[in-house]
């Protein structure tokens, strides 16, 4: 050991101290000497712009200020008066610029006079508003530090805006005068504290160099220490190859004997292959070597560097167990690796076949050779699955090759207890089976084709439940071949969190298919299921409800409500949002506009009945937030008379209709535009058009028209494009419709309704003006049997000739003329009678003492249906008669 620490003498004392401690603090003054230069540069540059802010503003506000400035911007050339002023000014105050603009920002000064005229370049709007800014802008001029104020007049009105700055560049100018005082401060101060320093490391040289034996002693003591204390083999080998120092954790990796310092590492008992490297002395770095049955990484270095005595040191290092864990390491990290994938690959979609696909698609070959993922039927329905039936259907299966015999997809299988695969779902525990060349069950229920998989290979599978929420959906089943070792329970553990997270997106879609199919089922539902049989329009429609996961079920929808006299109302309308609300709220308005449609109202007065009903709805739920509101629903109301052509339409935030014309072109109705449903205070208008006959009326909704890759100007004119082009009757005209518009997934909503109009002929109508005389009414009932009898109805003849008479008898008596009687020939027998009157007759049941009030109880009594129409010109009292199959109008 003596003479160890004689040798490290020479090799401590090489580098003293004193040089260590002269480096540092050249260093450390260097960096304060160079943090100080830096920040005086830096403080003069933030001076130097703060203090151009702080003039450019007060330039500002001065020119602001000045005399005439007012009037001469309420002058007709205010550049004439203001840009001499301005320049002058701007030499003076030593600025770059002082602009004069309009409160719009167009200037009336500028430096370079081909900017007069144009916008100023920065902000403004808060100076317009009376405020001030102060900002660093990009300008004609480049970057610069400007202030902006207004000028206003005695009443605090801005009549104009006055902007002072200056470029950055001046600023930066002014700055760098000030580097070379800077600089030359900074090198006097360097200069001075190197000088001190190196006096101070001299002093420090001359007091270290006699230090007392005792001191270096101990210093040699604490080195010893350190050496032997390390988690590291530290061998000394000298010139001869002998051993000159062996730590303990040396001695104990190479298990040395205890004499071993002063022999060679080959009569130590060190391996043959480390003794050679240690005998040739060369320079390694980490190389590893087998020694005592540890895996040793080895460095060695030469001593006779920088005058030190010849040998070599050398350090081990035990790799065996850091290996070991290496493995295991990246083994883990491999895995987590897998498992974030999965969590960013499965369940892009809530769809419950398409997610149970993306697992297999991952799981290949990534965990396993082939993948199957079997599903209770209920599960695909949206339903939670019963334990008692084990029924399972094959929804996705992925595998490296095509011709190994798997079940194949879509095929229902009930596997027993006795297999992975039912048992997995029973129990919701993972079942391993390690040789599938054993047959302990796996291969129920085709035991021929579990032959067949052996044979080609397949030899280990591992079946682990899908649970979710503490409900088991199905089992997903993982087959190893190509790799000879089988899964073994580590593998388990991968496979469970890997279908742990797949199996929270299959619950999150099966929850979706649910509350869809539950949307649907009452969307469905509350659409009309078939539209109604009338005369007056060749009705043809679709309903496209947004597909799973792009929206869900919506609340679009569309009606046909036959009105009174052979007229018929067209409704379309959408709802805001989309799900079970949305379903059930168009379900609230579709009912709503029946109701309303029965009362006879104009389309403009059904839409400000049914804005109140919203609102009041509103108003209802408002108090529960998880409610959303019904406000922004819209609707569009047409109403057609095959009689006179005339159709009237009203709409509330809907797109406007289109038109097709009978020779093929197409365009839209100008229907004046009205709020959205729920807002209130706002009129509803109505149109009024004359329609030729064999015209095609189209209603749809936004969805249509509307897409995130297009604006709906677009839309709405490949819709013209596509009504032009069709050919054929309404069904057509939809296909053709939806073929042109619709993408393939479409991501919201769509209701199509293409309605062709027919007319009444002259041979199904009848009309008569009825004088206002009492006698009048026997020739008009006799006028009304004739016709009934050209029209074959004669069985119709007596309850038409009574309804006829009370009802002119009470517009005779009661009304004002005009009084006209109408009878229609429809799928049934139409009776009107028009007066001048607004007064609606009321049913009664009269007394056995009056003498009269029997007659509008007899109508009821013997028409099918009767009701009052009012008209801007008084009203009409209009029945119908229920008529034989064979007598009824045949529509065309």
């Amino acid at each position: 050991m003596a003479g160890f620490l004689g040798r490290l003498r020479p090799v401590v004392s090489a580098r003293p101290v004193a040089h260590q401690v002269f480096a540092l603090q050249v260093v450390i003054v260097l960096f304060l000497a160079l943090a100080a230069a830096a920040s005086l540069v830096l403080q003069a540059r933030a001076d130097g712009e703060k203090e151009a802010r702080d003039r450019a503003l007060a330039v500002a506000r001065t020119f602001s200020h000045a005399p005439g400035v007012r009037s001469a911007l309420a002058a007709e050339d205010p550049s004439a008066v203001l840009q001499p002023r301005a320049e002058a000014a701007r030499r003076a105050a030593g600025v770059d610029f002082i602009v004069v603009m309009t409160p719009q920002g167009v200037r009336h000064t500028h430096p370079n006079p081909a900017q007069i005229g144009r916008q100023y370049i920065g902000t403004i709007g808060p100076a317009a508003q009376g405020g001030t800014v102060r900002e660093t802008v990009t300008g004609t001029l480049g970057p610069s530090t400007r202030a902006v104020v207004p000028v206003t007049e005695a009443d605090g009105r801005v009549v104009g805006l006055v902007s002072a700055g200056i470029t950055l560049e001046r600023v930066s100018e002014t700055a760098n005068h000030q580097l070379p005082l800077l600089l030359s401060a900074t090198g006097v101060a360097l200069g001075l504290s190197v000088l001190g320093t190196g006096l101070v490391s001299r002093r420090l040289r001359q007091q270290t160099h006699g230090l007392e034996p005792a001191e270096m002693t101990r210093m040699y003591e604490h080195h010893d220490a350190v050496l032997h204390a390390v988690r590291e083999g530290v061998l000394i080998v000298d010139d001869d190859g002998r051993v000159a120092l062996a730590n303990d954790e040396a001695r104990r990796l190479l298990d040395l004997p205890a004499d071993a310092e002063g022999r060679t590492p080959s009569a130590a008992g060190v391996d043959p292959d480390l003794a050679g490297l240690l005998a040739e002395g060369r320079t390694a770095t980490d190389e590893v070597y087998v020694a005592r049955g540890r895996l040793l990484a080895v460095s060695q270095r030469p001593t006779d560097r920088d005058g030190g005595p010849c040998g070599s040191v050398v350090t081990l290092r035990d790799t065996t167990e850091l290996r070991s864990l290496a493995g295991r390491a990246d083994a883990a990290r491999q895995r987590l690796r897998l498992l974030y994938d999965a969590g960013l690959r499965i369940g892009s979609r809530l769809d419950v076949e398409y997610t149970s696909q993306e697992l297999a698609d991952f799981a290949v070959p990534r965990f396993a050779d082939y993948v199957a993922v079997d599903l209770a039927e209920p599960v695909l329905r949206g339903e939670e699955p019963a334990h008692s039936d084990p029924g399972l259907r094959r929804v996705a299966f992925r595998g490296v090759r095509d011709d190994v015999p798997f079940l194949p997809l879509g095929e229902l299988v009930r596997f027993s207890p006795a297999t992975p695969q039912g048992a997995g779902f029973r129990t919701g525990r993972s079942v391993l089976e390690p040789d599938m060349a054993a047959f302990a069950g796996w291969q129920e229920p085709d035991p021929g084709r579990a032959l067949e998989v052996v044979a080609a290979g397949v030899h280990s599978l591992i079946a682990v439940p899908l649970r979710a929420r503490g409900v088991v959906l199905g089992v997903a089943t993982f087959w190893r071949s190509r790799q000879p070792e089988p899964f073994d329970q580590d593998d388990v553990a991968l496979g469970e969190e890997l279908v742990a997270r797949a199996a929270v997106s299959i619950d999150n879609a099966r929850r979706y298919t649910r509350e869809h199919a539950m949307a649907a089922t009452l969307q469905r539902s509350l659409l009309p299921r078939a539209l109604p049989e009338q005369n007056a329009l060749d009705v043809a429609r679709r309903y496209l409800p947004a597909l799973a996961g792009r929206g869900g079920v919506g609340g679009d929808w569309f009606d046909v409500i036959p009105l009174p006299g052979a007229r018929v109302g067209l409704v379309v309308g959408d709802v805001v949002g989309h799900g079970l609300h949305a379903a059930a709220t168009m379900g609230r308005l579709r009912t709503a506009v029946h109701n309303f449609s029965t009362l006879d109202l104009p389309p403009d007065e059904l839409l400000w009945h049914l804005d109140e009903l919203v609102t009041r709805i509103d108003q209802d739920e408002s108090g529960d937030g998880e409610v959303a509101p019904v406000t922004g629903a819209t609707c569009l109301y047409v109403v057609y008379d095959p009689s006179t052509r005339w159709c009237t339409l009203a709409r509330a935030g809907h797109l406007q209709p289109a038109l097709l014309q009978p020779d093929g072109r197409a365009g839209y109705i100008d229907v004046p535009a009205g709020p959205p449903l729920g807002l209130g205070g706002l009129p509803f208008e109505s149109a009024a058009l004359r329609l030729p006959p064999g015209s095609s009326l189209v209603l749809y909704t936004d969805g249509l028209v509307e897409d995130r890759h297009r604006d709906i100007d677009e839309g709405l004119e490949l819709l013209r494009r596509a009504l032009a082009d069709s050919a054929g009757g309404p069904e057509e005209t939809c296909d053709r419709v939806l073929e042109s518009l619709l993408p393939e997934r479409p991501h919201d909503d769509v209701a199509l309704l293409v309605a062709r109009t027919r007319t009444l002929g002259d041979d199904r109508t009848a009309a008569w003006d009825v004088p206002c005389d009492p006698s009048a009414v026997g020739a008009v009932r006799a006028e009304a049997a004739r016709t009934l009898a050209a029209w074959g109805l004669e069985e119709e003849s007596f309850v038409t000739e009574l309804i006829v008479s009370e009802l002119v008898t009470n517009a005779v008596r009661h009304a004002s003329p005009p009084i006209r009687l109408r009878l229609i020939r429809d799928r049934a027998l139409i009776c009107e009678v028009s007066d001048g009157s607004s007064t609606s007759p009321h049913l009664r049941r009269a007394a056995t003492t009056d003498e009269g009030g029997r007659g509008l109880f007899l109508v009821a009594q013997f028409a099918d249906r009767w009701g009052t129409r009012y008209t801007a010109d008084g009203k009409v009292i209009w029945t119908e008669q229920p008529l034989p199959e064979g007598r009824r109008a045949d529509g065309g």
